[in-house]
């Protein structure tokens, strides 16, 4: 009985160790998960702010790399207006030192014509004047002749004229020739004047369109290539074409001047070709250079061959089919030379018939009337 009892409390004692044993185990692994909720929570926070931080930083990044683009914008944008008010302002101060020369020179010629007009006045007085002494001389001549002679006023008045009648030509002569040689300097002078204005205005208007050839560029950078190291490949232009190549600040477009207008063209041609080509040195410039040349020489041939065919006009020498050919290149008072001299041919023609003359040599005179100009 004793040793039941004893087993009784031993199971009982185990049981409420075991229980109390669970419960404390229990606090244990709770304080435990607690702790590392507490851990995790922390490192989470820690890991959000260090992100939170990080993203600000990449804003603040960004938005500087924006302000500096929009900056390097308004800079790139501001320059390019800057270079095309300097551009237009240059422009307005040529045209305006241009039309101070003129004026100047108006201005002059104006003081010129003022300065011959008061001195033919002043000639004209001094005839004037003359003359009026001559009517006094010959009033007071007849008076004495009338006093001294005792003759009529008729009798009188004809010795007097014949007595002054040789003296009055020889002076009257003398005056006219050195009034009609004065006035022949003045109007020398003034058509001189006259042509050199008149060539001026002209000059002035299409001397530009004449002269000079736009070829256009696809972007700004090609400026530099066809200047090439050290300049090397615009001289091998300008070599091997015989033109002026100038770059200025144009956009996009270079400008060929020549007063020959073949040369131009071959230039331009040239340089069109090496533009879409993109290989720019000055071996490859003179090889196209010189096969634009080649297909020029071709084209004024033809161009020659058609329009003397198109006239009308046969057995004409080769070197002048190549001297019409080139008359296509040349302009006359904004007018095509070669359209000009085709026209006139047909006209010819025309008045030949009409004369009942030879209609042939007609239209051959009026074809080759301006072989000259090249």
């Amino acid at each position: 009985m004793f040793y039941a009892s004893l087993s009784v409390l031993v199971i009982v004692v185990a049981v409420v160790s075991g229980i109390i044993i669970g419960f404390i185990l229990k606090q244990v692994l709770a304080a435990r998960e607690i702790k590392s909720s507490r851990n995790l929570m922390a490192r989470i926070a820690e890991e959000a702010k260090k992100e939170a931080e990080t993203i600000k930083k990449e804003a603040i990044l960004q938005a500087k790399e924006n302000l500096l683009k929009m900056k390097a914008d308004f800079d790139n944008e501001a320059k390019e207006r800057r270079n095309d008010f300097d551009a237009r302002d240059k422009r307005i101060r040529s045209k305006e030192e241009n039309l101070d020369k003129r004026i100047d020179a108006l201005a002059q010629k104006e003081a010129a014509i003022e300065g011959r007009e008061k001195s033919i006045t002043g000639k004209e007085a001094s005839i004037e004047e003359k003359r009026r002494k001559l009517d006094a001389l010959l009033h007071e001549q007849q008076e004495k002749l009338e006093k001294i002679a005792g003759i009529s006023p008729e009798e009188a008045k004809r010795i007097l004229i014949q007595s002054m009648e040789a003296d009055a030509k020889q002076d009257a002569a003398v005056l006219v020739r050195k009034i009609e040689d004065e006035a022949k300097l003045t109007a020398d002078r003034k058509s001189q004047e006259i042509v050199a204005y008149a060539i001026q205005r002209y000059a002035g208007d299409v001397v530009a369109e004449k002269t000079v050839s736009a070829v256009n560029l696809p972007s700004e950078e090609m400026k530099g290539r066809i200047i090439g190291r050290e300049g090397r490949n615009i001289r091998a232009i300008e070599a091997a074409t015989g033109i002026d190549l100038i770059i200025d600040d144009t956009p996009e477009a270079v400008v060929l001047s020549s007063f020959d207008p073949i040369r131009r063209e071959v230039a331009r041609i040239s340089l069109e070709r090496l533009i879409q080509d993109g290989r720019i040195h000055p071996g490859r410039i003179e090889e196209i250079v010189k096969k634009v040349k080649t297909e020029v020489e071709q084209i004024i041939r033809e161009t020659g061959e058609k329009a003397s065919f198109d006239v009308g006009v046969h057995d004409i020498h080769p070197e002048i089919i190549n001297l019409l050919g080139s008359l296509k290149y040349r302009t006359s008072y904004s007018q095509n030379v070669l359209q000009h001299s085709m026209d006139v041919a047909y006209l010819t023609g025309i008045m030949a018939s009409e004369l009942k003359v030879n209609v042939k040599e007609a239209k051959r005179a009026g074809l080759l009337h301006d072989i000259g100009r090249r």
